[in-house]
């Protein structure tokens, strides 16, 4: 990734999106040329010069000490995941040694694995930092039916929402879950910009998608902590579940899993995945899950 271009388009669409107002400085009067601040307003909110300001977004940040990166994130108004990203960029701009292959936890850990199929009610998936599915259990891949199985993994989800024409089927709000995404991705491209793997994958999914090229221009970066998530699935139809992640310390994994609400048409449709699943997993599976009902789904 070209570190310099990345800090200052970063840089740039950060002010444009602030007004002098929101900043709490007086406007200037007169027509303004940027609907934004201005690189010597970005100057004065941060404390330093307009010519040492300039040369951070021609992107140089080496050399950038703390102080300056939290007076810049303070004056940009960048909340958790931006500034931890300008942070990024500053690291990766300092000289290093060699790049090498980066360890992502591409296995993941006997006990990890009975965990997983331990969530007998909660369809649960393991992924790695450039968003492979390394791991699900049984009711996950009744969720995902259809896309993920077994003999499917490693899945990538990065590559299945962007390059395979099945995801805006599967996923509802399709849109939102696209952003958030691309910004994903952004924020480990971030923390990570020599990954070749990673690096390999954005310019796949750039030359391969215009909507992820577009996504990818707006240097949007996010945490994936929670979300709601709106699916279609073949056995039970819409389903609407929240999905968190959990990091796993060390391991370079992150566990992802969804939940309903209690007493929600959501719950129904899960106890019937979970049923269906158990009964697929019997010696009489097929005659088993044939007599078992589907929940009465409300429209």
């Amino acid at each position: 990734m070209d570190n310099n271009k990345d800090v200052r388009d970063f840089l740039m669409t950060r002010r444009a999106r602030i007004t002098p107002a929101q900043a709490g400085l007086t406007a200037f009067s007169g027509t303004r040329r940027v609907a934004g601040l201005k690189r010597e307003e970005v100057a004065l909110l941060t404390g330093v010069s307009t010519e040492y300001y300039a040369r951070l977004e021609r992107g140089n940040l080496r050399g950038a000490s703390d102080s300056v990166l939290d007076s810049l994130a303070r004056a940009l108004q960048l909340d958790e995941a931006e500034r931890a990203h300008l942070f990024d960029l500053a690291k990766a701009a300092a000289p290093s040694g060699p790049s090498g292959v980066r360890r992502t936890g591409a296995e993941v850990r006997p006990s990890i694995e009975r965990i997983l199929e331990g969530m007998t009610g909660t369809p649960a998936y393991i992924r790695n930092t450039r968003m492979d599915i390394v791991a699900a259990n049984s009711l996950c891949f009744a969720l995902y039916t259809g896309i993920l199985s077994p003999t499917a993994l490693p899945l990538n989800l990065a590559r299945f929402m962007f390059l395979d024409p099945r995801s805006k089927e599967f996923f509802l709000d399709w849109e939102t879950l696209a952003n958030d995404f691309a910004a994903a991705l952004r924020a480990e491209s971030g923390r990570n910009p020599r990954d070749r793997y990673l690096n390999s994958l954005i310019g796949d999914l750039a030359a391969g998608s215009t909507e992820f090229s577009t996504r990818w221009a707006r240097h949007n970066v996010r945490f994936h902590r929670t979300a709601r998530k709106s699916m279609r699935n073949p056995l039970v139809g819409e389903i609407e579940l929240t999905g968190d992640a959990l990091e796993l310390p060390g391991e370079g994994l992150t566990l992802i899993a969804y939940s309903a609400e209690p007493g929600s048409q959501a719950q129904e449709q899960l106890a019937f995945l979970a049923s269906w699943t158990a009964a697929q997993a019997s010696p009489a599976g097929s005659e088993t899950a044939m007599k078992t009902s589907k929940p009465n789904l409300r429209d």
